[in-house]
């Protein structure tokens, strides 16, 4: 069976009772950290566990990682195999921002060799505007058969970027909004501009305004315009933590355009080695 992408509300509606359908919240705000978890506590999709961007989906920071990297393997599986994921269960993640924080938790269970992963296209603001049910309960924790397959050749490090960077069959997308890309108005990483020679695609551009993803003919066609000839595995993806990035990444999976790269580290592990160049303003 195909592994979907994507899914509608009234698709998760109808298997809200069915075992193996699992549910991820990662709502949560970068100045208001508890903000997500708050959120959930008060309402969520029933059934929906919770996992915190910073907690759950993210490891230690040594200063020079990234604001938010990648969590130990193991610990991650073990927080998986807690909420019952297992080969043969779909599962399904929602924040209230477009996408930009499931995003993660969806490339990180693919990077490990889970495929049955979607995100809720419209997120819980589609689903509260819809009247579709509630719940505030803490769903108890259920026996997974996670077992991680870390898949190679699906991120670049920060040496590779800097490698690759000055290549032209080459292409690095920045998901970040064109002034955090421009280094105007940058308020999260102490440097502010981007990596020399990347792109800017900020990721709201893969949503509609109804909060809904774009349909994949207009994805596959506005980025191919972006890549300007390079090849999906040809192109790498960063924004500021590596976060965001992954929804460009899932536009171009939802586009057909399938291969690309992210860069985990992002901005905030760039810019934190004084020896990589910055760039400013537009080209």
């Amino acid at each position: 069976m195909k592994a979907e992408l994507l899914f509608q509300t009234e698709t998760l509606a109808a298997h809200l009772d069915d075992p193996d359908w699992i549910v991820f919240d990662t709502r949560h705000d970068l100045a208001t950290l508890e903000k997500g978890r708050d959120a959930w506590k008060s309402a969520h999709i029933p059934g929906a566990y919770f996992m915190h961007m910073d907690e759950d989906l993210s490891g230690a920071k040594t200063g020079t990682n990234g604001r938010h990297p990648m969590p130990e393997i193991a610990d991650f599986a073990a927080r998986m195999n807690r909420c019952g994921v297992a080969p043969h269960r779909q599962v399904v993640v929602y924040d209230d921002g477009g996408g930009s924080f499931a995003v993660r938790l969806w490339w990180m269970l693919r990077w490990l060799g889970h495929e049955r992963v979607a995100l809720l296209d419209g997120g819980f603001a589609a689903w509260k505007r819809e009247s579709r049910p509630l719940d505030d309960a803490v769903p108890a924790p259920r026996k997974g058969a996670f077992e991680p397959r870390p898949k190679t050749g699906i991120t670049a490090d920060r040496r590779q970027v800097a490698a690759l960077r000055e290549d032209p069959a080459v292409k690095i997308v920045d998901a970040r909004a064109a002034t955090r890309f421009l280094g105007e108005n940058e308020t999260l990483d102490p440097v502010g501009g981007h990596i020399p020679g990347s792109v800017n695609r900020f990721w709201q551009h893969n949503l509609g305004y109804d909060g809904r993803f774009l349909s994949p003919e207009e994805l596959h066609a506005e980025f191919l315009e972006l890549l300007d000839g390079r090849t999906p595995e040809n192109t790498i993806h960063s924004c500021g933590s590596g976060v965001t990035a992954c929804h460009n990444l899932f536009a171009m999976e939802l586009a057909g355009l399938k291969g690309s790269r992210l860069f985990p580290g992002s901005w905030s592990e760039w810019c934190a080695d004084q020896s990589l160049p910055v760039a400013t303003g537009p080209k």
